[in-house]
């Protein structure tokens, strides 16, 4: 057993031992009422000064902690006690807890304090009877009757994983007509590996407005949480259930977690109200029929909302609603896909380039793309380097800046390409000769033989020139993954972003190079399919695919 060290044992019988009674008990932090568990919230230790009639030391710890955590809210009780008590050592001590007796009786031997037993602690008992009313006074952050359903909801929606196909300004309705509610709008946020939900907007007009400051006000924290509270809509996000090491896991993508360590959180926000993680049984049921909904539409049209164009959808569905006092066992709703919405949502957020630069571009047909630029043996990937790694890149290497870049996200999304240190000489040299690189581009192209689609990596160089770079089935997994990143990373930048050209294919440094071998960085603007405005491109005979 742990015992006191000499001069801790000295110290505490300098203390003015006084004729009075202190209680103490360790007990869960929770109601008997609740369906909560309490290993959840912890314990709370009290040790109080029975013959005062006053809180000496109070601690709330882990269910999992030892038997000295009570020790030490007991030392600091009578060291440094609450006011108005001063310190003092007790010259008794009564526990409702025989191995509490015990073990204190070993721990404070040398302290001449009586450790007694009592089957009820009267002062104590009063107390925790009054935090136990406080907590069944508190409002659930989910009426009762429904959480368990919700969850269940909100696991079925993580799992569906909309954020990996909708955008967040590709607006879908859901016309419910219940509850004092007309339609709401669900924006999915979660694309960007951010975070992760969806907001239920009570107007198309609340939307657009937060929308609009966001874009307004974007570098400023107390303008954004300005219109952050000025939103009116119910929301369901997901978060870490372990929050303990949130600083160290910040760079962590929720979506690589297990289901296990994901929570859902739902709530509401209003001008008047500000953010509230609680919900009413109205509100519990409004967002019930919302997602459920939700998630039968994404099932039926899965396919079609994974189209390059958000699509025109109606669907409509029968919810059933979970046993409530409502008389009404089930309520028709309509989702629907907002194309129109979106476009203008697209349009306030810039997500595409301004006309005046899409212009500039011009629309290059199919003869003028060229497959002579990259060596067929390169090693070939999509990643990102970081804001420090392109300082030094920036310094290191045959650099081409492309304009004012904001280190936004983790760092510049980039093309990387590495072959031989002749190979890469050359390509660098080209590009350099025909006034650089503009911009860096995925089209859709199609092998009329076999039926393959593919995503086309093109390169277009200053004088409109454009260069095929790469190749990529549309059904590998690896590509799709590294697109979405690829596609997240450029809006996070404004549409910039680079090609890298490096040496080393044959040597220890191959599919991995190091700063050492980069050899050139041209910065350049990425370009969706729209703004090249090439369509499907076929398969020709001068255009051979691997």
């Amino acid at each position: 057993m742990t015992s006191f060290n000499r001069s801790t044992s000295r110290r505490l019988k300098k203390l003015t031992q006084i004729p009075s009674v202190w209680e103490g008990d360790r007990r869960p932090l929770s109601s008997p009422n609740q369906h909560s568990d309490s290993e959840e919230k912890g314990e709370c230790i009290l040790w109080v000064d029975y013959s005062q009639g006053v809180v000496r030391g109070m601690d709330v710890v882990a269910s999992d902690i030892g038997p000295e955590a009570i020790v030490r809210t007991l030392m600091r009780a009578m060291e440094h006690p609450h006011s108005p008590a001063r310190p003092a050592r007790p010259q008794r001590i009564v526990v409702k807890d025989r191995e509490i007796q015990f073990y204190l009786r070993g721990v404070l031997q040398d302290l001449d304090i009586a450790i007694d037993y009592a089957p009820e602690l009267p002062l104590i008992d009063e107390l925790f009877r009054g935090f136990a009313d406080i907590l069944d006074s508190q409002t659930p952050d989910l009426p009762p009757q429904y959480a368990q359903i919700l969850r269940e909801k909100a696991f079925a929606i993580w799992e569906a994983a909309p954020w990996e196909f909708l955008e967040e300004q590709q607006i879908l309705s859901i016309e419910i007509n219940k509850w004092d509610v007309g339609t709401l709008y669900a924006s999915v946020m979660g694309m960007l590996g951010m975070e992760y939900g969806i907001l239920f907007y009570r107007s198309e007009e609340s939307l657009k407005q937060f929308r609009a400051a966001v874009l307004r006000d974007e570098e400023s924290t107390e303008h954004l949480e300005e219109a952050f509270l000025k939103q009116d809509c119910l929301f369901l996000t997901f978060e870490s259930a372990d929050e303990t090491d949130e600083d160290e896991d910040e760079e962590n993508d929720l979506a690589d977690m297990p289901l296990s360590e994901i929570d859902p959180t739902f709530g509401n926000i209003h001008p008047l109200e500000g953010l509230r993680s609680v919900l009413y049984d109205e509100e519990a049921l409004v967002i019930f029929v919302a997602i459920e909904s939700l998630s039968r539409f994404i099932r039926d049209h899965r396919r079609q909302l994974h189209e390059d164009i958000f699509p025109t959808l109606s669907r409509r569905y029968r919810i059933s609603l979970p046993q409530s006092e409502e008389s009404t066992k089930s309520v028709a709703v309509t989702v629907s896909t907002m194309p129109q919405l979106a476009a203008e949502l697209e349009e306030m957020a810039s997500f595409d380039l301004d006309d005046e630069e899409i212009e500039d571009f011009g629309s290059p047909n199919f003869q003028s793309l060229q497959d002579d630029l990259i060596p067929e043996d390169s090693f070939l990937s999509l990643g990102v380097v970081s804001w420090e790694m392109l300082e030094y890149l920036r310094k290191g290497t045959s650099y081409h800046k492309a304009g004012e870049i904001k280190e936004v996200g983790d760092g510049l999304p980039v093309i990387l390409i590495q072959t031989s240190r002749p190979k890469a000489k050359a390509v660098i040299e080209r590009i350099e000769a025909i006034g650089g690189l503009r911009a860096i581009c995925f089209n859709p192209g199609a092998d009329p033989f076999d039926g393959d689609r593919y995503d086309l990596g093109l390169l277009q160089t200053q004088n409109g020139e454009l260069f095929l770079f790469g190749e990529f089935l549309d059904e590998d997994p690896i590509h799709v993954e590294a697109r979405k990143k690829w596609n997240q990373r450029c809006k996070n930048t404004k549409g910039y972003c680079g090609l890298i050209i490096a040496k080393g294919l044959t040597g220890a440094s191959r599919g991995n190079p190091q700063l050492r071998d980069m050899m050139a960085l041209f910065e350049a603007r990425s370009l969706s399919p729209k703004d090249l405005g090439l369509g499907t491109l076929q398969l020709m005979p001068q255009l051979k695919f691997e």
